[in-house]
């Protein structure tokens, strides 16, 4: 598939930006997206709703949590428990976090499907260990400005503070960021010309 992307149109070897914690295990997708929001026709405006049961109260009103907390504000990169998106396939959980801003998750597990969601949209799912994802959470905790940089293909981690770990990542995921296969339209439109011959070749409809 390499060859037939346009060198660097998708292609996504590293992630920076700010961390926000969220040091829960087994959280699942109708924590993420309550299923009364999957309704709207597009994911536009999904990003508002994302953890909404959890973050506001029945009268609207903002409750403790790290999407609400202005020390998090304009972070990207979600550090999260073991078995994140877990529950149901909906793919509006994966679009709700990337409206949000969140650009990459860590965890030390995925469900399989959220992961597979999640990389159809261009957000890596990558995999920390459980001691190295505690101590990035601790850093993190302790000074929100840290900046995380993940290089998908060293599969390395490095902070703005000198920490840094391995990481880990489903193969064929990682080979499609790599590539920018992950992204299925820009495949598709960087063979229109193609597409366009062999239909002008095709007979017509009966």
């Amino acid at each position: 598939m390499a060859n037939l992307i346009p060198k660097n149109s998708s292609v996504i070897e590293r992630i920076k930006g700010r961390g926000i914690p969220l040091h829960e295990n087994d959280v699942d997708t109708d924590r993420i997206i309550p299923a009364r929001y999957l309704k709207f026709i597009t994911f536009e405006g999904l990003g508002a709703y994302a953890f909404y049961d959890e973050r506001f109260d029945e009268q609207g009103k903002p409750k403790p949590h790290p999407f609400n907390d202005p020390k998090y504000s304009g972070a990207s990169i979600l550090l999260a428990g073991a078995n994140f998106g877990c529950g149901s396939s909906r793919e509006h959980a994966p679009q709700a976090l990337y409206r949000a801003g969140i650009r990459a998750i860590l965890a030390p597990s995925f469900a399989e499907i959220f992961a597979g969601n999640s990389t159809a949209i261009g957000m890596p799912t990558v995999l920390v260990s459980p001691l190295h994802l505690e101590a990035l959470i601790t850093l993190v905790t302790q000074n929100p400005s840290t900046e995380i940089q993940i290089d998908l293909k060293n599969k390395s981690l490095s902070t703005s503070s000198g920490w840094s770990c391995p990481v880990e990542m489903n193969e064929g995921y990682r080979k499609a960021f790599l590539e920018g296969s992950w992204d299925t339209t820009a495949v598709l439109l960087s063979q229109i010309d193609s597409i366009r011959k062999k239909a002008a070749e095709l007979p017509p409809l009966q």
